[in-house]
C-alpha cells in the first residue's frame, strides 16, 4: 500500500500529517485498462483517531471488486476543531478527480464510504461539498469534490437525536453554538445536490444508536434522494467488515456476524446499480 502526503500547504495546524492509502491496480497488457470507479475512505474512531479495522480491509474489499482505493487519514484529536476533517475530505476527493487520468479513474464513479464519525464524514462532504469555505481554503473549484454516491456505515449522523456526543464534540468543541451545531447535522444538510446514499446499522448499536441511520434515510427520502437502508437486529457498534479478520481480540465472536457482513456485497450491488445501471462495465475516457 503507498502512502502519499495530501496537503503540498499546512492550511492548518497539522495539515501536512494528513495521509493517503493508496491501492492502484497496476496496468497490464493481458487485463482491461479501462478506466475505474474509485473508492474513498474514512475510518471511524469519534474524530480521536482514525481505525485500523476500518481501513486496509475496506480498501482491499473494493479493490478485489474491482476499484481503486483511497483511505484518508484525516486530522483528528484537538487538531480537528473546528471542521479540519471536512477539508481533508474534499481535499482528497478533489486529489483523486485531478489525478483521474494517472490513477486511471472514471471521474464520474468516485465514492465514499464512512464508519461511525468517518460515516458522518463521508456524510458531511456528501452534503457540503459546495460550501464556499471549501473552495476559498483548497483554492480549488467544489465540483472537484462532490461525492458520486456514498455508503454511510453505522453513521453518527445528528444531534436531533440521540447521538455520539464526543465525535461532535471533537469536531465542533464541547462549546459550540447552536448554529455550528446545526451546520455539522447532515439531517439538516440534505439538498438536491447531495448523492445517492447506501446506509446501513445494526439495531442494538449502543454507541451510536441507529436513530442516526433512520434520520438521515428520512432527509433522503423526504428530497428525493436515492437511499438503500439496511437495519439489521443484532451487532455491537464499530464492526466494521464484520468478518473474524477484523474482530478484535477480546470478543472476535461477537464482531464476527455473517449475517451483517452481508452488507459489504450488498453495498457493491447497489453500487454498481447507481454507477452502471445494474451491471458494471468499466470505460474507456
Amino acid at each position: 500500500m503507498e502512502k502519499i502526503q495530501l496537503h503540498n500547504t499546512e492550511i492548518y495546524n497539522g495539515a501536512l500529517e494528513v495521509k493517503l492509502e493508496l491501492m492502484i491496480h497496476s496496468k497490464s497488457i493481458e487485463i482491461t485498462n479501462k478506466r475505474r470507479p474509485a473508492m474513498v475512505i474514512f475510518p471511524g474512531g469519534g474524530y480521536w483517531m482514525t481505525s485500523d479495522r476500518e481501513s486496509e480491509s475496506i480498501a482491499a474489499f473494493y479493490f478485489a471488486a474491482g476499484y481503486n482505493t483511497f483511505t484518508v487519514r484525516y486530522t483528528v484529536g484537538e487538531n480537528a476543531k473546528i471542521n479540519k476533517p471536512l477539508y481533508d475530505a474534499a481535499a482528497a476527493i478533489a486529489h483523486v478527480r485531478t489525478n483521474a487520468e494517472k490513477y486511471c479513474i472514471d471521474p464520474e464513479r468516485i465514492a465514499v464510504i464512512g464508519f461511525s464519525a468517518g460515516g458522518h464524514l463521508a456524510g458531511y462532504i456528501s452534503t457540503s461539498w459546495h460550501r464556499k469555505e471549501i473552495a476559498d481554503i483548497l483554492g480549488i473549484d467544489n465540483e472537484l469534490c462532490k461525492p458520486n454516491a456514498a455508503v454511510l456505515c453505522y453513521p453518527v449522523v445528528t444531534n436531533n437525536v440521540p447521538t455520539h456526543k464526543d465525535s461532535f464534540n471533537n469536531l465542533l468543541g464541547a462549546d459550540r453554538s447552536k448554529e455550528l451545531e446545526d451546520s455539522a447535522n447532515l439531517d439538516m444538510l440534505v439538498d438536491e445536490r447531495t448523492c445517492p446514499c447506501f446506509i446501513w446499522h445494526t439495531a442494538t448499536d449502543t454507541c451510536v444508536p441507529v436513530a442516526n441511520s433512520l434520520a438521515m434515510a428520512r432527509a433522503l427520502t423526504d428530497k428525493n434522494i436515492g437511499c438503500e437502508l439496511h437495519i439489521f437486529p443484532d451487532g455491537p457498534h464499530g464492526l466494521g467488515r464484520a468478518t473474524a479478520e477484523v474482530a478484535p481480540d477480546y470478543n472476535v465472536d461477537g464482531y464476527h456476524l455473517p449475517y451483517v457482513a452481508r452488507w459489504a456485497e450488498w453495498s457493491l450491488t447497489w453500487l454498481e446499480k447507481v454507477f452502471y445501471n445494474g451491471k458494471m462495465t468499466l470505460r474507456y475516457l
